[in-house]
């Protein structure tokens, strides 16, 4: 039987793994570059077609890549006809920005509200 102090602790480490899992993937200059464009494309996205021109990559390495960004959940894609598009998962990439500073100056004596303030994404 697990009591609630071991369950939290289950529940922060299954929190603590998904974000190494997406800082991970985010490790990599190549993903990294693919998905700071991504960010910038907006919510409409981008067809896989556009992104591999703009950043002058193969086919099968961004293939590779958004695979690693799919597979954590930063990036999905859809479908238009015969067109992939790829977004930013917008809600996985706040997540991972309020578990990176949820806890900060938790220990000190600094304000946390002027350090850091994230903008609320649609």
């Amino acid at each position: 039987m697990v009591d609630e102090c071991d369950r939290s602790i289950t529940l922060a480490r299954m929190k603590l793994d998904d974000a190494a899992a997406r800082l991970e993937a985010l490790g990599n200059p190549t993903r990294l570059k693919i998905y700071r464009t991504l960010v910038r494309a907006g919510t409409e996205g981008m067809p896989v077609g556009r992104l591999q021109d703009r950043l002058d990559i193969a086919a099968s390495t961004l293939s590779h890549h958004l695979k690693t960004l799919i597979g954590v959940g930063l990036v999905t894609q859809t479908r238009e006809g015969t067109t992939l598009i790829c977004h930013t998962n917008y809600g996985e990439m706040r997540s991972l920005l309020e578990y990176m500073v949820e806890e900060c100056c938790a220990e000190g004596t600094c304000s946390p509200a002027g350090i850091i303030k994230l903008p609320r994404v649609a």
